[in-house]
């Protein structure tokens, strides 16, 4: 498994556009959470594999974010730093 988090600006309205124009599930993805920090948004993922993140990342993530800001004609900015966290454990339980 391969956790990564890392901080980003703006709010739930820009993120909910993200999400809504990434489409389905990533392969790989085994959690995301994303919470409210006093700059932005603190994004948390764990993945099956680096790879996976980093093809999903690269391939769709950047590119989707990219086209976003261009469309609300924010300057484009370097990608936020990431930090690997070392797992010890992910549990989650399914609700229906």
């Amino acid at each position: 498994m391969y956790a990564v988090s890392y901080e980003v600006p703006g709010n739930e309205a820009i993120y909910n556009r993200v999400k809504s124009m990434l489409g389905t599930e990533p392969e790989g993805l085994v959690v995301h959470l994303v919470d409210k920090t006093p700059g932005g948004l603190r994004h948390l993922g764990v993945w099956q594999s680096k790879d996976a993140w980093e093809t999903y990342r690269d391939g769709t993530v950047r590119p989707v974010v990219k086209s976003l800001l261009s469309e609300m004609g924010i300057p484009e900015s370097p990608p936020p730093a990431e930090e690997t966290l070392e797992l010890v454990d992910v549990y989650s339980r399914q609700t229906t």
